[in-house]
């Protein structure tokens, strides 16, 4: 079980370097004479990027009734 919460964590911290990267690389070429195409895919994988880290932190922290 430990292992696997490490591991969570380890995943989560990569998301949100990936998730931090892109969004300064979408700041840096938005609105620049740049591939839309390309554009729209970087805000689409950091859209997924952050759908991935709000389930793993949902995984990591137990429900608790209050």
């Amino acid at each position: 079980m430990i292992a696997d919460r490490d591991a969570m964590l380890r995943r989560l911290h990569e998301l949100r370097s990936e998730h931090r990267d892109l969004d300064t690389v979408i700041a840096r070429i938005d609105g620049s004479a740049v591939d839309q195409l390309q554009l729209q895919r970087l805000k689409k994988r950091k859209l997924k990027l952050k759908d991935e880290i709000s389930w793993l932190e949902g995984r990591l922290v137990p429900d608790i009734i209050a």
